[in-house]
């Protein structure tokens, strides 16, 4: 049976929203510095980044409560989201892929990845200043681990691969799937500037998208998520 427009206007609802949710809770928290400090650019900025991990806290915590809700109105998709492992497949045997694909990326994100990102904003430009990303995510470390450790892989796997894939594939082919959950989970890091976003889309949305279709369930997609996470928060952790 072809799916409904309402169902298929939440999919892109909840792929559309994340990114323009973080640019309101931005803006919101831009503001309220803007009062307490009488409209002191510079103090703006260097208050917005050091809040950094409590926005990353906000945006995750309004983004849970927005899957529940779209969850709850769409129960089928919630049925086929894929935290239950198709026939002969093992839970461990699934975290362990996650694990071996999760923690080589953490590395390859920090190693290489992270001062590559930094040469081509220097050389060819960005709307964000370059190596800025990181020392800012430091300034809460609690914050930071709660947003980006616990809430973080299960938010944004439910939502952009567990629903969004399985939502997206009963109209598009597994190509089609694959751009639209990668440029959407994309989109949602724009705070880390337009190389960031490519650079997510294409390398960490292409990977865990590859490991849901791959493995028909988001366990193994969620624990390699959830590994990145875990890398980068202990770098962030030790560079304090």
């Amino acid at each position: 049976m072809e799916e409904k427009p309402k169902g298929m206007s939440r999919v892109w609802f909840m792929l559309a929203m994340p990114p323009f949710l973080f640019l309101i809770v931005i803006v919101a928290v831009s503001l309220y510095f803007g009062i307490i400090t009488q409209g002191d650019a510079q103090a703006i900025a260097e208050n917005v980044s050091r809040s950094t991990p409590y926005i990353l806290l906000i945006v995750q915590t309004l983004l849970l409560l927005t899957f529940l809700r779209t969850i709850q109105a769409d129960k089928l998709a919630f049925r086929n989201i894929g935290w239950q492992l198709p026939a002969g497949q093992k839970l461990w045997q699934e975290v362990l892929i996650g694990v071996l694909v999760g923690v080589p990326l953490g590395f390859l994100y920090i190693f290489v990845l992270s001062p590559l990102l930094a040469t081509v904003q220097r050389v060819v430009g960005d709307y964000v200043p370059p190596e800025q990303l990181l020392p800012s995510l430091g300034s809460a470390i609690i914050p930071f681990f709660v947003a980006n450790v616990v809430l973080a892989p299960f938010v944004e796997e439910n939502i952009y691969r567990g629903y969004a894939i399985t939502r997206l594939r009963q109209r598009f082919r597994v190509s089609g799937t694959f751009f639209l959950s990668s440029l959407f989970f994309g989109l949602l890091h724009w705070a880390g500037g337009f190389w960031y976003i490519i650079l997510t889309g294409v390398v960490a949305g292409g990977a865990f998208a590859g490991l849901f279709v791959w493995r028909r369930n988001i366990v193994v997609a969620y624990t390699a998520h959830l590994a990145l996470n875990l890398v980068e928060f202990l770098l962030v952790w030790l560079m304090r």
